[in-house]
């Protein structure tokens, strides 16, 4: 079971960085406090490729995590 934990374990960390690397910067800079940064694509991300990493980045994040948790109770 450890190492199978140990494997999930190090996948997800590899996964997770590649993930994050590939997701764009936010560009948005000062024109985000007056209200300016609105525009179709930051209204329609849900549905953009970035959405779609934002959210696998969350669900990996979470799923690394957890296996962190339950490797540090089992050792």
């Amino acid at each position: 079971m450890k190492v199978f934990l140990v494997i999930i374990f190090a996948i997800l960390g590899v996964a997770l960085s590649a993930i994050i690397l590939m997701q764009e910067g936010k560009h948005e800079g000062l024109g985000a406090l007056g209200g300016m940064a609105d525009s179709y694509w930051s209204k329609n991300r849900g549905r953009s490729v970035e959405g779609a990493l934002e959210k696998i980045t969350k669900i990996g994040a979470a799923l690394f995590f957890l296996v962190v948790l339950v490797l540090d109770i089992i050792w």
